[in-house]
């Protein structure tokens, strides 16, 4: 008999036997019914079963692309990680981009946050820097998180977003009128991911080689111009393409338009925190820029798309505890929570060995640590390698050298409220981004929120809510509430 060769053009099954037909499966004659043993059937259907994993429970519905940070400016006085050691250095990137509330199969061009996810490949381990392109958020402590999302997303009777559940938690959370603000506002529906800024949201530490401590947050501005859709504008969108933002970052990537964005930083001395007049911490608050104001760091730029969405978007893992040396974590309680929340959604999701797929595996260093087996577990490291530590083997050991400066902790173990800086209320910044808005802006405003509100069936929700509108401004509470009213009297 001839000697068979297998080419690269040759079907196989799984184990790499030729499939001699992919078309016909095999049968108990020609019209009889199919048999078990045809293993290339069985496998087939089999694969295709389990092709699907969990969609991620918030930022389901996202797009990715590669690229590089490059520095252009010195930060070496503020932080000593190696990426940002030089002006001109290159660092590789990956940045996700997603709605949050809506499911995978959801419309990009909806009013909602989007996620605005970096992980940086340095040469100290991977970076990932996980935010949203508005720099404040609905809550402040991770404890309402599930009860948060639950309110946004479907309604486990209806199933569908309810205007009574979303409306009624923001009526419990006056802390969520700054974002509300925001949400409802000219940026709440992005035109396309390449048209909205970024932002890490949370306060970070930078720590710099003398092992001074700053307080940072990021501010990625796109150089693009930041471009919105109106309400009207986003639902015809969504209706023509429900996939308008994939479309547009896919296609503008493969045209050789890259799209970039210009990072800046505001720092705070850490001896400052303690008195500043809001509370740096307060995931609801910002920073006014004539107190920190904006220091350029680098520029991002997006050059590649992903070969399989499915491996390298889908399987995309980012955590806030990915550090590396030169940057930490801050007292801020919704990152606190987030260090945990995300690395155990991914270990749900995709495994605890997710870590060793390509997109979110280190690039720049190798990860050498005692982490073996569990499922699709792959760094067995070779025979001689031991799985603890410490040991007589030579095998990778501690530094000694922490990533960031520590952080100073006083008082009693308990569950406390946030601490009160002197500006510190639920309303004032709030009522500082409507007047900031020129008239047009506040219409267009006044008519989303109303739209939402005046939908909602209880009185008593609609009340707490027109009350916190009220005391962000007089007139913005006035106008809203004129609004609704003449909305539900129609």
């Amino acid at each position: 008999m001839s000697k068979r060769v297998l080419t690269a053009r040759t079907l196989t099954t799984e184990s790499g036997a030729p499939v001699a037909d992919n078309q016909n499966s095999a049968s108990a004659g020609v019209g009889g019914p199919l048999l078990l043993q045809d293993q290339h059937l069985l496998e087939k259907l089999a694969r295709f079963n389990r092709e699907r994993i969990p969609e991620r429970v918030v930022h389901a519905r996202g797009s990715g692309a590669y690229g590089h940070f490059e520095v252009t400016d010195d930060v070496t006085g503020y932080t000593h990680a190696a990426f940002l050691g030089e002006i001109g250095k290159r660092t590789e990137v990956f940045a996700r981009f997603s709605t949050v509330a809506d499911s995978l199969g959801g419309a990009d061009a909806v009013r909602d946050p989007r996620g605005f996810a970096l992980k940086f490949y340095t040469e100290e381990g991977n970076y990932d820097l996980v935010g949203n392109n508005t720099p404040v958020f609905f809550i402040k402590d991770p404890i309402k998180f599930p009860d948060f999302i639950h309110s946004q997303k479907r309604d486990p009777f209806t199933g569908k977003q309810e205007p009574d559940n979303v409306w009624d938690f923001w009526a419990h959370a006056p802390e969520a009128t700054h974002q509300v603000t925001w949400l409802m506002g000219d940026r709440g529906i992005p035109a396309s991911y390449r048209h909205m800024n970024g932002y890490g949201s949370h306060t970070y530490q930078w720590t710099n080689a003398e092992g001074e401590a700053f307080f940072v947050k990021y501010h990625f501005k796109t150089n693009q111009g930041v471009r919105s859709l109106s309400s009207e504008q986003g639902a015809e969108t969504a209706g023509k393409d429900p996939n308008s933002h994939q479309t547009d970052l896919l296609q503008a990537i493969e045209r050789g338009v890259h799209p970039s964005w210009t990072l800046y930083v505001q720092i705070m001395p850490a001896a400052e925190a303690a008195d500043y007049r809001f509370n740096p911490f307060d995931l609801t608050k910002v920073w006014p820029h004539k107190d920190y104001p904006l220091r350029r760091v680098g520029r991002l730029v997006l050059d590649r798309n992903p070969d399989n969405v499915f491996a390298e978007v889908e399987q995309a893992a980012f955590s806030p505890n990915n550090f590396v040396p030169g940057i930490g974590p801050s007292p801020d309680k919704m990152l606190q929570g987030r260090l945990f929340a995300y690395a155990d959604a991914h270990r749900y999701r995709l495994g605890v060995n997710h870590t060793l797929l390509a997109v979110n595996a280190p690039k720049a260093t190798t990860a050498q640590n005692y982490g073996r087996d569990g499922l699709m577990a792959s760094n067995s490291q070779g025979r001689h390698a031991k799985n603890y530590e410490p040991n007589s083997y030579d095998g990778p050991a501690e530094t000694g050298r922490p990533l960031s400066a520590p952080l100073a902790v006083s008082g009693h173990t308990g569950t406390h409220v946030a601490p009160q800086h002197t500006k510190d209320d639920d309303f004032y910044q709030a009522g500082e981004l409507y007047r900031l808005m020129s008239a047009e802006e506040k219409s267009r405003l006044v008519a989303n929120i109303a739209g939402g509100l005046s939908q909602v069936s209880r009185d008593d929700v609609i009340e707490k809510n027109l009350a916190h509108f009220h005391a962000a401004d007089p007139e913005y509470g006035r106008r809203v509430e004129e609004a609704v009213r003449a909305l539900r009297e129609d």
